[in-house]
């Protein structure tokens, strides 16, 4: 029989990204007083992952619980809370964590109102019917406007297919930096508003503890001293620490297991507890090669639990061993098996990835939700000591049952200067985007909306930050397969390619640099077919970038020393991942980002070009 928890409420939060809900967070953490008085807490606190700080982007989904008296009573209320990415590329974040909620703030930005984000979380929380508190936020800002924000997330819920039940969502109206929440625009000094909200709209969870025990694995982690640990919701039953369990694997074989132990959260801590129950969010220790997905259920009576369903990847990339002449000199692990056992151990965790061998021993097909998505592997793993190799990122092809190639497409969102509207409809135009709205926004920029292939995409944020000289904003999401279309143009400018190894001059590097941007300084190790520059043609360039200058009398010494040469452009993992060519690889260890030709050698790649021979 299913009856209601009143005691907790399981909530996530959920925004397009940089819409304030990890500092919203924040807020609901120290006003619920998780941190002492005298603590220092950082900003994000939740955003405990490196690359997540140094991003400003939430890239896993976090837990953590806040105690609030409920106003009718006075009695204490765990809210556990799940902070979610907003960003469509870790959406098997997002889409797995709705298993484990009753409920959901959406977080929207008053200034920008909703976003393509928006819209990719929002419709998990209603596939899910999972209902909804929106949250206005940031609307102490001087150009906010929370009535524009709240019309325009009701038309999103309408779009949506949201039923009446959902489209009746409450509203809050906040400022999570300052700490503030109310009913309407003017705030109280404090979030007590929201706490109250969360406890009176958001239902406890349906539960049956007399039923037999029953937990869908949703996370996973690693404790140094307890081992592999298994997050999830308590479907049904309770459980103690130490008790036998039953382990239903993703192929439907049981395994006898044991809880060793048992954990809840309360604040940021992680801490040792006896028993649960049904509706609880937990995390059990001392399983071994439990995989997410998988049901933990009684001893007695296993019953498994429909398993977590996420989109498949879009864009896939090839991770193999490094073959520059550089292999092995600046990274720890470089082997195929290091690299192999690597992604095997992410692929237990990050579900949204998929790993696969190729017919070459030594790479290895990877895919995910995006560009994003494989980049923050790459920067994880050569953080790790890893060095290796990674390919022009490509979107997935599918043939289906009747023999039509599909392909995945986006639905993009631009907003850009008037000034540049026309290069950018014109850009997209030649990669098979279809304009479906331009739209005047108030700050006097211009929204545009494509539907684009993946494959358009793939090469064009970076080429579109150059044609907007980084003022245009950038957001896609994937809608589905559709028909492949026809060709799409690669990139519009060729290599500078090092035709010698050495050390590169600056009198070589000024002979490139008359013909085109240079990608490197002087003094940096060079080998033949590493890319060093861009041409201002669609030809390849190879350049000797470590020639020097013969010099013959002492006034021909000054004029040299006086030769200067422009700061050379740097681009980030992602640029450069972007920027690949279908014959070009990234050569990735944890001193080095360098891009490179496929075939190194001058004559044979020219040989290949010709005649197609000669392909390593």
């Amino acid at each position: 029989m299913l009856t209601e928890r009143k005691d907790i409420r399981n909530v996530a939060i959920i925004a397009h990204v940089d819409h304030g809900k990890t500092t919203l967070v924040d807020a609901m953490l120290k006003q619920a007083r998780i941190f002492r008085d005298n603590q220092q807490v950082e900003e994000r606190v939740l955003d405990s992952n490196e690359l997540e700080r140094e991003r400003g982007i939430t890239i896993l989904a976090k837990n953590t619980s806040i105690l609030v008296p409920n106003p009718q009573n006075g009695e204490m209320i765990r809210i556990n809370i799940v902070d979610t990415p907003g960003h469509a590329d870790f959406g098997g974040e997002v889409e797995r964590i709705m298993n484990m909620v009753d409920g959901a703030l959406l977080i929207i930005d008053s200034v920008e109102g909703p976003k393509p984000q928006t819209r990719f979380v929002l419709k998990q929380a209603i596939e899910k019917h999972i209902p909804t508190i929106v949250v206005i936020n940031k609307i102490e800002r001087r150009d906010a406007n929370p009535k524009d924000a709240l019309d325009k997330t009701f038309d999103l819920f309408v779009e949506l297919n949201a039923d009446n039940e959902l489209l009746d969502f409450p509203i809050i109206y906040a400022d999570g930096l300052q700490g503030k929440a109310g009913l309407d625009q003017h705030l109280d000094n404090d979030l007590h508003a929201l706490f109250e909200m969360i406890i009176k709209h958001v239902p406890g969870p349906m539960i049956e503890e007399d039923s037999p025990f029953q937990m869908l694995v949703t996370n996973l982690g690693y404790d140094e001293y307890s081992g592999v640990t298994a997050t999830g919701r308590i479907h049904a039953g309770r459980i103690k620490a130490g008790e036998p369990i039953s382990r239903i694997k993703l192929d439907g074989s049981i395994e006898k297991t044991a809880a060793k132990y048992l954990f809840a959260y309360i604040g940021l801590e992680r801490v040792s507890i006896k028993e649960a129950k049904a509706g609880d969010i937990i995390t059990i220790a001392g399983l071994k090669d439990i995989q997410i997905g998988e049901t933990l259920a009684s001893a007695d009576a296993p019953v498994a639990l429909p398993t977590i369903a996420v989109q498949k990847p879009t864009v896939r990339m090839s991770f193999g061993v490094n073959t520059s002449p550089f292999t092995g000199l600046e990274g720890k692990y470089s082997t195929s098996r290091k690299i192999w056992e690597r992604l095997q151990e992410e692929i237990k965790t990050n579900i949204a990835l998929h790993v696969s061998e190729t017919e070459q021993k030594d790479v290895f097909s990877v895919s995910g939700r995006g560009e994003l998505h494989l980049c923050i592997l790459i920067e994880t793993m050569r953080r790790e000591g890893y060095e290796f190799q990674v390919s022009r990122p490509e979107a997935i092809i599918i043939t289906e049952e009747d023999g039509t190639k599909t392909e995945p497409f986006e639905e993009l969102h631009i907003d850009v200067n008037p000034d540049y509207v026309g290069v950018v409809i014109e850009s997209l135009g030649k990669r098979r985007g279809r304009m479906e709205e331009m739209n005047n926004n108030t700050d006097g920029t211009v929204h545009l909306r494509f539907t684009i292939p993946t494959r358009g995409l793939l090469g064009f944020r970076y080429r579109f930050l150059n044609m907007t000289h980084g003022q245009g904003i950038l957001n896609s999401f994937y809608i589905g397969n559709r028909p492949l279309e026809g060709s799409i143009e690669s990139r519009e400018n060729g290599s500078i390619i090092a035709i010698e190894a050495g050390t590169s001059s600056t009198f070589g590097l000024k002979n490139a640099e008359q013909r085109g941007i240079l990608f490197i300084k002087p003094g940096v190790e060079v080998y033949e077919g590493m890319i060093v520059g861009e041409t201002g043609r669609s030809q390849d360039l190879a350049i000797n970038v470590v020639k020097k200058k013969h010099l013959t009398n002492m006034r021909q010494s000054i004029r040299d020393i006086d030769e200067r040469l422009k700061v050379p452009r740097e681009m980030s993992l992602d640029e450069l991942v972007e920027y690949l060519a279908e014959d070009e690889l990234l050569e990735v260890t944890p001193k080095n980002l360098r891009l490179r030709k496929r075939i190194l050698n001058t004559h044979d790649r020219l040989r290949f070009q010709k005649t197609g021979e000669g392909q390593e």
